[in-house]
Protein backbone atom coordinates (compact mmCIF):
# COMPACT_ATOMS: atom_id res chain seq x y z
CA UNK A 1 0.00 0.00 0.00
CA UNK A 2 1.05 3.55 -0.63
CA UNK A 3 1.93 5.71 2.33
CA UNK A 4 -0.14 8.83 2.69
CA UNK A 5 1.87 12.00 2.11
CA UNK A 6 2.00 14.34 5.11
CA UNK A 7 1.83 18.01 4.07
CA UNK A 8 4.64 20.11 5.53
CA UNK A 9 4.37 23.82 6.30
CA UNK A 10 6.89 26.39 7.53
CA UNK A 11 6.35 28.40 10.73
CA UNK A 12 6.78 32.15 10.10
CA UNK A 13 8.16 32.60 13.62
CA UNK A 14 10.99 30.08 13.83
CA UNK A 15 11.23 29.09 10.12
CA UNK A 16 11.14 25.35 10.81
CA UNK A 17 9.14 22.96 8.66
CA UNK A 18 6.65 20.78 10.52
CA UNK A 19 3.62 18.67 9.61
CA UNK A 20 0.59 20.83 8.88
CA UNK A 21 -1.36 19.33 11.79
CA UNK A 22 1.16 20.55 14.36
CA UNK A 23 0.84 24.20 13.32
CA UNK A 24 -1.87 26.86 13.66
CA UNK A 25 -3.06 28.65 10.53
CA UNK A 26 -3.88 32.36 10.53
CA UNK A 27 -5.90 33.43 7.50
CA UNK A 28 -6.79 36.78 5.97
CA UNK A 29 -9.79 37.16 3.72
CA UNK A 30 -11.60 40.37 2.87
CA UNK A 31 -9.55 42.40 5.35
CA UNK A 32 -10.49 40.10 8.25
CA UNK A 33 -7.66 38.29 10.08
CA UNK A 34 -8.59 35.23 12.12
CA UNK A 35 -7.30 31.92 13.37
CA UNK A 36 -8.35 29.14 11.04
CA UNK A 37 -9.26 26.06 13.09
CA UNK A 38 -10.12 23.91 10.09
CA UNK A 39 -7.04 24.81 8.04
CA UNK A 40 -9.24 25.21 4.96
CA UNK A 41 -10.66 28.73 5.21
CA UNK A 42 -10.62 31.03 2.20
CA UNK A 43 -7.84 33.54 1.76
CA UNK A 44 -4.12 33.76 2.23
CA UNK A 45 -2.73 31.93 5.24
CA UNK A 46 0.38 31.72 7.38
CA UNK A 47 1.37 29.04 9.86
CA UNK A 48 2.72 29.32 13.40
CA UNK A 49 3.92 26.82 15.97
CA UNK A 50 1.76 26.39 19.06
CA UNK A 51 4.14 28.40 21.24
CA UNK A 52 4.11 32.00 22.41
CA UNK A 53 7.81 32.24 21.57
CA UNK A 54 7.19 31.74 17.85
CA UNK A 55 4.41 34.31 17.88
CA UNK A 56 6.61 36.94 19.53
CA UNK A 57 9.36 36.26 16.98
CA UNK A 58 6.87 36.61 14.11
CA UNK A 59 5.45 39.78 15.66
CA UNK A 60 8.90 41.31 16.11
CA UNK A 61 9.88 40.57 12.50
CA UNK A 62 6.40 41.62 11.23
CA UNK A 63 6.25 38.30 9.42
CA UNK A 64 2.50 37.79 9.81
CA UNK A 65 1.45 41.01 8.08
CA UNK A 66 4.21 40.69 5.46
CA UNK A 67 3.22 37.14 4.49
CA UNK A 68 -0.50 37.89 4.54
CA UNK A 69 0.24 40.97 2.42
CA UNK A 70 -1.98 43.26 4.53
CA UNK A 71 -1.44 45.82 7.27
CA UNK A 72 -2.39 44.50 10.72
CA UNK A 73 -2.87 46.90 13.60
CA UNK A 74 -1.19 46.40 16.98
CA UNK A 75 -4.61 45.79 18.60
CA UNK A 76 -5.40 43.09 16.04
CA UNK A 77 -2.08 41.36 16.74
CA UNK A 78 -2.77 41.45 20.49
CA UNK A 79 -6.22 39.89 19.90
CA UNK A 80 -4.62 37.11 17.85
CA UNK A 81 -2.01 36.59 20.56
CA UNK A 82 -4.74 36.15 23.19
CA UNK A 83 -6.48 33.57 20.98
CA UNK A 84 -3.20 31.74 20.39
CA UNK A 85 -2.66 31.38 24.13
CA UNK A 86 -5.65 29.02 24.17
CA UNK A 87 -3.89 26.69 21.70
CA UNK A 88 -0.65 26.68 23.68
CA UNK A 89 -2.22 24.83 26.59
Amino acid sequence: MKEKKIPMRRCVGCNTSKPKGELIRISAYGGDVKIDDSGRANGRGVYLCKSADCFTKAKKRKAISRNLEIDISEQELERLFEELKEYER
